[in-house]
């Protein structure tokens, strides 16, 4: 049976047969004098569906692309160095206000 690491980290899960603790109780059943017959065994199986599969293709891909544009932040480091950059005060504030409103829920 697939352990739990081995789930997660997308190796393919086996079938697990029950068959054994079966036998064990009709065995038992036998020893004690019952003539019942058994039930056709059955395995469990376990497969993932498509969405999960696209899930998991995309967890990859985002974990191996950069979390920021590095062009993005090249261009305003650049900008700050030869002092081309321009902050609007205006809207500055207006963006902390907003980020502060969704924070703590505030209107």
């Amino acid at each position: 049976m697939a352990g739990i690491d081995n789930i997660r980290s997308g190796q393919s899960l086996t079938t697990t047969n029950r068959s054994s603790a079966r036998s064990e109780n009709n065995v038992s059943s036998h020893q004690a004098g019952e003539t019942k017959q058994t039930p056709q065994q059955r395995s469990d199986a376990v497969s993932l569906s498509s969405q999960s599969k696209a899930m998991e293709e995309m967890k990859s891909s985002m974990a191996n692309s950069p979390s920021f544009d590095s062009a993005k932040v090249a261009a305003i480091k650049d900008a700050i160095a030869n002092g081309s950059y321009v902050v609007d005060p205006e809207k500055l504030a207006d963006s902390m206000i907003k980020f502060e409103n969704e924070l703590g829920g505030h209107a």
